[in-house]
């Protein structure tokens, strides 16, 4: 999917991927990160968000929750989203601020007084149990925190595994119950996703729940609630931030648009973005037909994969579908036309969309490439641990 991206735009993220895996100092299954790539595109970010007034909330996820990475992000994005507890204990941990937890994922009752004491700007909550929840933890911190209300998707709209929040007829109910508890107060509204880029032209464009999100910021201030945040997510990146403006979100979260990887960035190689990461793997066998078989362990069901560049003969071979429900022990390639054919060993690159920690790949974190002098700053689980 990024394949094309990254030769025209970042070729030397391609050579220092292909040497380090030559030279055994990364195994396949391993996803290359640029440093200094990720660290330009969170500046040009904060900078198109400043100039329109608008907050930025960091994701990580798809980044393997890297603390390297983290690091670099925070110096220009100090905010975070994060998906679920262990990502905002990795954020946490790494030094960045607390903007929006509970934002996918809400946050266990039990794990409520550790994170409320990060003093996070706001929570998301999907429904009243969990607002009173974070309310008496809340109080019992002595403080009153701001929380996002979660609305319902809209039908069609929502991811399986995913469901959940208010509807938007019942936000009146739920505003007067949240009203009377004391440890928190309404501060806002979010859903997901907000936007979308058309699978066929990789437009971005607002899905119908953004629309119930601005209809339930209206209602809440007409209630008297002020202040209200509005935060967008999906799709976030420089090309996105004005729509998100122009239709009155106050806040964008950001994940994708930091490596370079959202589909705008697929099919507009002028994106200001800098595509950030490659994948790195090895073809392990051939078949009797002549397909080679690369080792897997970082491919993703939404990936959109079209072909494998094979560094030593200079040539790339398609990747063939494979079913989501079975496990990625390996990846088939098509078979070569006539010449010397891959052999085993031999390193293969992929460029597609991922959410690296789902998988369990190894991240390589390399610097330097902006100057020239790329050097191996260390190597990753797909949570953010250093490896052995």
């Amino acid at each position: 999917m990024f394949l094309d991206s990254l030769l025209a735009r970042n070729p030397a993220l391609i050579d220092a991927a292909a040497d380090l895996h030559r030279r055994g100092a990364v195994p396949p299954d391993t996803y290359v990160m640029d440093l200094d790539a990720i660290e330009a595109n969170a500046e040009l970010l904060a900078a198109e968000a400043e100039r329109l007034g608008l907050g930025l909330w960091f994701v990580v996820k798809q980044l393997g929750r890297n603390p390297e990475l983290i690091k670099a992000i925070a110096r220009h994005i100090p905010k975070y989203a994060a998906i679920d507890p262990p990502e905002a204990r990795t954020l946490h941990a790494a030094g960045a601020q607390a903007g929006n937890l509970g934002h996918l994922v809400q946050i266990p009752h039990r794990a409520l007084p550790e994170m409320l004491s990060w003093r996070p700007e706001t929570v998301t909550v999907y429904d009243l149990a969990n607002a009173r929840a974070v309310s008496d933890a809340a109080l019992g911190l002595g403080r009153v925190q701001d929380i996002l209300i979660r609305l319902e998707g809209a039908p069609g709209a929502v991811y399986p595994g995913q469901e959940g929040g208010v509807p938007l007829a019942g936000i009146e109910a739920f505003a007067a119950a949240v009203e009377q508890l004391p440890g928190v107060r309404i501060g806002g509204v979010t859903a997901f996703p907000c936007v979308l880029c058309d699978p066929a032209t990789g437009l971005p464009a607002p899905t119908a729940n953004f629309d119930l999100a601005l209809a339930a910021r209206r209602t809440l201030a007409a209630r008297g609630h002020e202040d209200l945040r509005l935060s967008a997510p999906s799709a976030t990146s420089v090309a996105t931030l004005p729509l998100l403006a122009e239709l009155g979100a106050t806040h964008g979260e950001p994940g994708h648009s930091l490596t370079g990887t959202t589909p705008l960035h697929a099919r507009d190689l002028g994106q200001p973005e800098k595509p950030a990461y490659v994948y790195v793997t090895e073809v392990a066998h051939t078949l009797a037909d002549g397909r080679p078989a690369v080792f897997g362990g970082g491919f993703y069901a939404r990936s959109h994969i079209t072909s494998a560049l094979l560094p030593r003969t200079g040539v790339r071979l398609p990747v063939q579908e494979a079913p989501p429900e079975n496990i990625d022990y390996y990846r088939l390639l098509d078979a070569p036309g006539a010449g010397a054919g891959p052999r085993p060993g031999d390193t293969a690159l992929l460029a597609f969309r991922t959410q690296i920690f789902v998988t369990r790949s190894t991240v390589a974190v390399v610097a330097g490439l902006s100057t020239g002098a790329p050097r191996l700053v260390g190597l990753f689980d797909a949570q953010g641990k250093a490896a052995s």
